[in-house]
Parts: C-alpha cells; sequence; structure tokens
C-alpha cells in the first residue's frame, strides 16, 4: 500500500496552514495565518474562499462536526469550529456563514475538537485551560486548569472521556467530577499532536522528541517510533482505525495501526501542521507550512485467495493476477473504490455508489447493485453470502445481490464496527455491543432475528475479539471469543433458556481464526502458535483437549503478531513489523473432518493407521464419541492408551436399552444432568438413582428416591456402605431421619435391582421386536 500525493504549482494560501477537515467526500476546507478559510472541491481542484477573520487574528485549527451527528446519512458537515488566535471559536455553518463567535480562553484557543456524536465540543488554550461546550457553543464546564499550554485534545471514543497534553504528560480526565485521572509522561519533548480512536479505542501521539507512539486506552504503550529527523507536527487516524498517517518537514508517512510503516512520501511542503482522512478512509489531506494543502490517495491495497491476487492500481481500476496460468485481468469501475473483500471465490467491491460482486470463474459479467449510504466501513464474506457495515445500518446479501435481511439491536453505532467485533457464518451473525462490552449479539443470518430465546451472550469480563466457526450443523454453530485478559473461551450459539457452558480452552491469546474449509481454530498463545484441531472436544472428554493440540514456538514471529488468514493448511500471520509469514500445518485433520462430517469412519480409521499420530486418533475419538459411533471410539481410545474409557465405552455399549447408552454417552461427556433428565423421562427411575450414587451425589439420589417413592432402602444401604468403607459415621440429618427404623437387607436390594435390569432389557426387548415387525 502506498500514498499518492498531488500539490498545485502555486500555494492558494498567503500564509501556513494550520488546519484542514472534510465537510463532504469530495469537499475539504482549510484554515490558514492569513486568516481565511478556503473550500477546495477535489472534482476541479479549485479552491474557494468562504470566510475571513478580522486583520490580524490568525487561525489555528478546524474541525468539522462528524457526519453521524443526526443519525442518518448528511451529504455535507453540520456545522464547523474554527479557532483563532485571539481566545475566540467560531461555529461556521455548511454554506460559511459564522453562527457564532465565543470567547473561550485567555490567548489562542490551540485546538476544539467535536466529540464523535456531533453533541459537544471540548477547546483547549494557551492559558492552560480545557473546556466543554455544547453543541450551540454554551460553557458546560472547565475541564482541566494546566500551568503549560495545552497544544491538542481529543475525545474517547464514548465522548465521556477527554485526552489532552500537558508538556511531556499526556492526561485522559473523565468528564464526572472527581473520576480518577490516568496521567503519565508520553514523550522527552513537548506533546504538539494526539489522537484518539472511535473502532480500535487506540492513542497516537506525536511530539519535539521526533517520535510518533500508540498507546492502549490505560495508557500503555504499543509502538514507540524510531526517531526523525525534525518533530512530528501532525498525526491522525483513519475512521476505520486501520490506518494512520504521520506529518513531519517534508514527510508524509503512512501507517498500519500497530506502528510499522507502508510508505512513506518526501513531498515539497515544509512541516505538516494537520492531518484529516476523508469519511471513506480512502484519501486524506495535509495542511502545509508553505501554503499548500496537500491531497494524498490510497493505492496498491493488495487482497490475495488461493491462487489470486488482486491490486488496486488506479483510484477506479483494480488488476486481478491468476499466479496459476499468470493471466491478468483489469476490472473498471465508474467510481472510486472505498473497500473490496476477496474469499470464497468472491469478490465484493465497494464504491462511493454500487456494490460489485464478482465470480472468480468469470471476471467479465460482475454483479451490481446500488448502495443505500455510500460510505462502507466493513465487508465480511461467509461461503453463502456477505455482509456490508455503513453509517445506516448492517446488511446481508446473496451473492446474487438479493438484500437478505438487516439486523439490529438495541443502542447499536455501525461506525465503530470491525472485523474483530463482528463475525459471520453461512447461518449466523454475532456482534459484540460496543455499550456493554461483555454482550454478544447473535442473529440467524436469513431473518435477521436473535437466534434462540433471543438473549445475547453474556460474558463476566470485556470481550475484545470474537469468531464464528464456518462448517457443520446450525445447531453446532460454535463461537469463540478472546476477553480482556486475553482468555480463549469458546461456547455454543444455541441457547435455549438454559445457561450454556462457556468453556476456557487457552490463557494469553493474542489473535486467533477459524479455518475456511473446517472446524479448526488456531492461535497465537503466550509465545507459543497453537492450533486446536478440534476444539469440540472440550464439550465431549475435556481431558482429551491436550492431546488434540498441535504447538510450536511463536518466538519467530516477533512481539505482538497478527493472524491474518487461516485457509486449507496454510496459516498467514503479520509480524510486528509488518512483513506476513506463512505456515503450513497437517493437512491429515482437515481430511479427518471431512470423513466424520459424512460419517465415514472406516475411511477415518484407515487415514489415522496410514498416518501414525497421536493427535489424529485423539481427534478421532472426540469425534467419534460427540457422533455417537462407539466402535470407532473404542479403536481411537485403545490407539491412544486411554484404557480405562475403552472399559468404559465397552460397558455402555452393553446396556440394553438406547435410553440408557445414550445416559451414560452424556455422562462420559461429563453432562451428569442431562443423563439424568434423559432416564427421567424414559422412566427409568432407578438408573437415574444409580447414576447420582456412582457420582457420590448422595442428597440428589435421596431426593429422587423420596420424591418417586421407590428404592430409598438402596440408596440408604449404599450410603451406609460408603461411610464404613471410610470410618465415618452419619451427620446429614435427612439420611438421619430416613433411616430410622430400617434394616439394611442386601439381598433383598440386590434381588430388586436385578428386577429393574430384567425390566428394562425386556422393554428394550420388545422395542425391538415392534421395530422388527414394523
Amino acid at each position: 500500500m502506498r500514498l499518492k500525493t498531488s500539490l498545485l504549482k502555486e500555494p492558494k494560501h498567503q500564509g501556513l496552514v494550520s488546519g484542514v477537515g472534510w465537510s463532504s467526500a469530495e469537499e475539504l476546507l482549510s484554515c490558514s495565518d492569513d486568516g481565511r478559510v478556503l473550500r477546495w472541491s477535489l472534482g476541479s481542484s479549485e479552491a474557494v474562499p468562504v470566510l475571513a477573520l478580522p486583520h490580524g487574528v490568525h487561525a489555528l485549527e478546524l474541525h468539522c462536526c462528524p457526519r453521524g451527528s443526526a443519525g442518518k446519512k448528511q451529504p455535507q458537515a453540520e456545522s464547523v469550529v474554527l479557532t483563532s488566535s485571539d481566545g475566540k471559536f467560531h461555529l461556521i455553518s455548511k454554506l460559511g456563514r459564522v453562527e457564532k463567535s465565543v470567547e473561550a480562553h485567555c490567548g489562542a484557543v490551540l485546538a476544539g475538537r467535536w466529540n464523535y456524536e456531533g453533541t459537544a465540543l471540548v477547546t483547549a488554550g494557551e492559558d492552560g485551560q480545557v473546556k466543554i461546550w455544547s453543541k450551540s457553543g454554551m460553557l458546560r464546564s472547565t475541564l482541566a486548569q494546566q500551568g503549560t499550554p495545552v497544544y491538542s485534545v481529543s475525545w474517547a471514543p464514548d465522548s465521556d472521556k477527554v485526552l489532552f497534553t500537558s508538556g511531556q504528560q499526556l492526561i485522559i480526565k473523565p468528564l464526572q467530577p472527581n473520576a480518577k485521572i490516568l496521567q503519565w509522561k508520553a514523550h522527552e519533548g513537548l506533546i504538539l499532536k494526539t489522537d484518539w480512536n472511535s473502532v480500535n479505542d487506540l492513542i497516537l501521539s506525536a511530539g519535539e522528541d521526533c517520535r510518533y507512539k500508540v498507546w492502549d486506552s490505560f495508557g500503555r504503550a504499543l509502538y514507540n517510533s524510531q526517531p526523525h529527523q525534525y518533530p512530528i507536527t501532525a498525526i491522525a487516524w483513519a475512521l476505520h482505525g486501520e490506518l494512520f498517517a504521520v506529518g513531519s518537514f517534508n514527510t508524509l508517512r503512512l501507517c498500519d495501526k500497530t506502528g510499522w510503516s507502508y510508505a512513506l512520501e518526501k513531498p515539497n511542503t515544509g512541516s505538516i501542521f494537520a492531518i484529516s482522512w476523508s469519511i471513506d478512509g480512502t484519501q486524506l489531506a495535509g495542511a502545509c507550512g508553505n501554503g499548500q494543502v496537500i491531497f494524498a490517495h490510497l493505492l496498491e491495497q493488495h487482497w490475495e485467495w488461493h491462487n489470486f491476487q488482486i491490486t488496486l492500481i488506479k483510484r477506479r481500476t483494480m488488476k486481478v493476477h491468476n499466479v496459476s496460468n499468470d493471466a491478468v485481468d483489469l476490472l473498471e469501475f465508474r467510481d472510486r473504490v472505498i473497500k473490496a473483500s476477496l474469499n470464497y471465490g468472491f469478490l465484493v467491491v465497494s464504491t462511493s455508489l454500487q456494490c460489485y460482486v464478482f465470480s472468480t470463474r468469470n471476471w467479465n459479467t460482475p454483479l451490481i447493485f446500488d448502495l443505500k449510504e455510500g460510505t462502507v466501513s466493513l465487508i465480511l464474506q461467509a461461503e453463502r453470502h456477505f455482509l456490508l457495515v455503513d453509517g445506516g445500518g448492517i446488511y446481508l446479501y446473496s451473492y446474487e445481490g438479493r438484500l437478505i435481511s438487516c439486523p439490529k439491536y438495541p443502542g447499536m453505532r455501525t461506525e465503530i464496527l470491525n472485523a474483530l467485533t463482528v463475525s459471520l457464518s453461512n447461518d449466523t451473525l454475532a456482534v459484540r455491543d460496543r455499550a456493554d462490552e461483555k454482550v454478544i449479539y447473535i442473529f440467524e443470518a436469513l431473518s435477521g432475528k436473535p437466534l434462540g430465546d433471543g438473549k445475547p451472550l453474556t460474558h463476566k469480563t470485556e470481550i475484545v475479539e470474537i469468531a464464528l466457526d464456518q462448517k457443520g450443523l446450525t445447531s453446532e454453530r460454535k463461537i469463540a471469543f478472546i476477553d480482556k485478559n486475553r482468555d480463549l473461551f469458546i461456547t455454543s450459539v444455541k441457547r435455549f433458556g438454559k445457561e450454556q457452558k462457556i468453556v476456557k480452552i487457552g490463557t494469553m491469546v493474542q489473535s486467533l481464526a477459524w479455518n475456511d474449509g473446517c472446524n479448526i481454530l488456531c492461535g497465537i498463545q503466550d509465545c507459543k502458535f497453537t492450533v486446536w484441531y478440534y476444539p469440540n472436544t472440550v464439550y465431549v472428554d475435556k481431558d482429551l483437549l491436550p492431546k488434540t493440540l498441535y504447538e510450536k514456538d511463536a518466538s519467530e514471529f516477533s512481539k505482538s503478531p497478527r493472524i491474518v488468514s487461516f485457509v486449507g493448511s496454510q496459516v498467514t500471520i503479520r509480524r510486528a513489523d509488518g512483513s506476513l509469514v506463512h505456515l503450513r500445518i497437517s493437512p491429515y485433520p482437515g481430511i479427518l473432518h471431512g470423513h466424520a462430517g459424512c460419517a465415514r469412519w472406516q475411511d477415518g480409521l484407515r487415514l489415522c493407521r496410514f498416518v501414525k499420530d497421536q493427535t489424529l486418533w485423539a481427534c478421532l475419538a472426540a469425534m467419534a464419541v460427540a457422533n455417537k459411533d462407539m466402535s470407532t471410539a473404542e479403536i481411537a481410545y485403545a490407539a491412544i492408551g486411554e484404557m480405562d474409557k475403552v472399559q468404559y465405552i465397552t460397558a455402555i455399549r452393553e446396556l440394553p436399552s438406547k435410553e440408557s447408552r445414550l445416559a451414560h454417552l452424556l455422562l462420559f461427556s461429563g453432562n451428569s444432568q442431562e443423563a439424568e433428565a434423559l432416564l427421567l423421562q424414559a422412566g427409568l427411575l432407578y438408573q437415574a438413582i444409580q447414576i447420582n450414587i456412582n457420582l457420590y451425589n448422595w442428597e440428589r439420589a435421596l431426593e429422587l428416591a423420596v420424591k418417586h417413592r421407590t428404592h430409598v432402602d438402596t440408596v440408604l444401604a449404599y450410603r451406609q456402605k460408603f461411610l464404613e468403607d471410610f470410618g465415618k459415621k452419619e451427620t446429614n440429618q435427612r439420611f438421619l431421619q430416613y433411616a430410622q427404623g430400617l434394616e439394611v437387607d442386601w439381598n433383598k436390594i440386590k434381588a430388586k435391582i436385578e428386577m429393574e435390569i430384567a425390566k428394562e432389557r425386556e422393554r428394550a426387548a420388545g422395542r425391538s421386536s415392534v421395530t422388527v415387525q414394523q
């Protein structure tokens, strides 16, 4: 990826340009030391004067009200704030008229910013004060009073805190009085610029020590650049939070959100004092010290899938390269390309007005439909459909261009959704809530309605990343997520009333990805690259999970690597320095998933015998138990030396009734309550009591016996034998109450048990004879 820059031959401003801001996707405003505000039209490259400040007053910063201030799309920013050297800020309408001028600070107003909703304004001045104002310019509060000038301010994503500079310090102060203030030393020199992104919640800072840095919202350093030749005078996030731009003397740099640099341009601009990204994140403008305004747009973005590599070579042109036969196709678009995604054999491209869907089998005839709103911020693909997110909502489309559904949830803010907080599969959509980060909303893809009982999935800690598995039945759909403590959990998305088990399967996990062709999960955890070949093992036989893992040392990936894709048996990882590392994992677990999915157990056994790998045998054992194929499970457990489980499976297979076998299979997987419920439903009361006795769940066994008025003496006899074996006396009042005047006769009890087993055999035999007659 790189920037293509453009400058006019002669500057339009007579002094240095101090601020720039996009009023719409095609229009830019700039302000300068000459006191003038100019409006630039990208189509004609002309600059028209909008207003002029009184003689001797210099314009210092300009910020356009975010487009989301009225909820729906607005073609232009509703209001612009302009700060000036005479201590005032000016609210300017989209027509260029000064609506209001407010005396705000003693000395120059160095910074002024709208919050993300466009409902409030923060200003900072040479007097060291930080003030909050209403949309109409009424003072709400003086947030801070510093002894030094405040050069830059930024709002928190939820507009409940403000970040501002104080010399070499950065300070985050909540709007609520008496709330805890976060302050830390960020640079060795004066801090000149900051920015805080609403999507990724990361902070940028730049200073006179010639460095730029990336921080999280707790003040922890994530990236520290090498010192530049000159002080960093401008820094700004793209709205989608994937990129940021850095400006210095004759320098414009494009960076990834993790800090590494995509491209470096050396334009003849003098110092760049401000940078502003367009709403769609495809172009930026810079305010230059020599009176110029520099424009730059993104080029050479790459998308890869299987044997196709696609490159954006011009703003409206893509090049498709098929590396298997070296064929090249050019895709021309009517408008500039904003977002694109390539996966599952389809290329989805959104321009400023339309969406194009190309099949990799035929690049000549795309399917084209008009967009409801131009600025698409996210495209996600599944095998059967794809998702578009824009300022108006979330939309699911089929690859034929048919609108499938528009899921909605309370307090939805589409502008802050990204690939980490939204996940799509063939039948399910999952979205992490921004208002409460412990909540995941899960929807049916085809209807857009909440899945199951309609309640969202709630975790005990804030969730930072989610991912749905891509294959298998809807009823078995799983979601994996990483929480704030960097623990990895997995759970089922189907939720009907009862609380589903959320199981922890990893710790210190930095990044995760599901395979596109089968339900294999990979992640980078605690200096190891880990692959969970069959994550569902945690619901089948939790003790077996460590045997189904593949682990590799991840020190070669350096600090903070991210998984880019997991296609087939190839994993692509991006290191902290921006380089890509490709890993290959064994193809055999994927083949085994295919055999298990089609119930080809003999083929699965043949594969395991051929490969002779304990991990593969462990996966087969778990898959067989999950699919209730006990003969295959018995062979697989024997192959990995789990003889106790082989004996238990043999005992399960010898049980007379189908219900008993299913119940003991549930018991094998650790689901004792479901096993008991199944037996009670089938009328096998003694068997339900017996599994509680076997689990030493004495109180539940007695409760069942008393409730159904059967086998109370059996429970008391086993309890008495248990206490005698351990040399203890009965202390439980309920057992003492029912044991009064009761003589334990083991012969009688054994006879009753044999009678129950015989009854079950007769019942099973009766059923099988009915089946034969039918």
